[in-house]
């Protein structure tokens, strides 16, 4: 790029930040319908804005996006299944290498930590590719009404604590299942020993996807904040915890499940020589008659 190109886009991307101020200046405040602490309150406990499932009952829209994205990957393995995979070839194309790459990096996490790995690599990819979607899920915006006629955007399936505490009892499950099938009933035993695994894996994966939304709210609730920043902040924000959290629940999934399906006998600990009560005396010497002097006289 030369000096004339580069002033070119200096000035063209600052003449856009001028206007975006002046906008934002112009506008000023709109009046809102719901204070900052009614919106966050919202964020985390879900009790207003509540949505119909098919006018059965009301539900958290943490649901309605968990059976929206379930829904999307299952209807991406089966296609994936019928019309890709049958026409993988030996040297790969793009998205063929894109498949292989990310089966393998499950695949190897699972060969690495447990030697009963066949399920344990089908599950971290399900759950890894879970979380990452859904983490992302919430950047599409898709618009739903709630049962008070306003519209939300739909948000993370965990950003939900319902969502995360089912993902984290579920990897608990799992974990216990490699237990049973690595040691039977004592690897229930060694799983129910790690008793908080499951509370702290969902208040983790909870508390990392409510503090993006928080953000993201706080952000677009100021009209002044709304024209660039939420770009970068919630771009920034669902990436960074889409890849940070899908890595480290299967991670820790994979952990604990090669911990508790491992069946090789533990090596017993030397035991100490016993230490003798009472030290050995040293031998005593030959008792010797002691003679008198009455007794000389007499000997001789």
């Amino acid at each position: 790029m030369t000096k004339q190109e580069r002033k070119k886009a200096i000035l063209f991307f600052t003449v856009v930040a001028a206007v975006l101020m002046i906008a934002a200046i112009l506008v000023g405040s709109v009046e809102k319908k719901e204070t900052i602490q009614d919106v966050m309150r919202d964020a985390v406990l879900h009790d207003m804005n509540k949505v119909s499932l098919f006018g059965i009952m009301d539900v958290n829209p943490g649901l309605i996006a968990g059976i929206i994205v379930s829904c999307m990957l299952i209807v991406f393995a089966l296609i994936c299944r019928i019309f890709v995979i049958p026409k993988f070839t030996t040297v790969p194309g793009k998205f063929q290498s894109v498949l292989e790459t990310a089966v393998g990096i499950f695949d190897n996490m699972a060969k690495g930590n447990s030697k009963i790995n066949g399920f344990l690599g089908a599950y971290i990819f399900a759950a890894g590719a879970y979380i990452f979607t859904g983490t992302l899920f919430e950047l599409f915006g898709f618009q739903v009404i709630t049962t008070e006629g306003t519209s939300i955007s739909l948000p993370a399936p965990c950003s939900d604590i319902n969502g995360a505490i089912m993902m984290g009892c579920l990897s608990y499950l799992v974990i216990m299942s490699g237990g049973i099938a690595g040691n039977g009933i004592r690897g229930i035993g060694e799983t129910l020993k790690e008793y908080s695994l499951p509370i702290s894996m969902s208040f983790r994966l909870f508390g990392a996807l409510l503090s993006g939304a928080l953000v993201t709210e706080l952000v677009y609730y100021y009209t002044s904040l709304s024209y660039v920043l939420p770009v970068l902040v919630g771009v920034l924000f669902t990436l960074l915890h889409a890849l940070i959290q899908a890595y480290v629940l299967t991670m820790l999934t994979s952990l604990f499940y090669g911990k508790v399906s491992d069946n090789t006998p533990k090596p017993e600990k030397e035991k100490s020589p016993k230490t003798a009560k009472t030290a050995k005396k040293p031998p005593s010497k030959p008792h010797r008659k002691r003679t008198t002097v009455v007794g000389r006289h007499r000997a001789a």
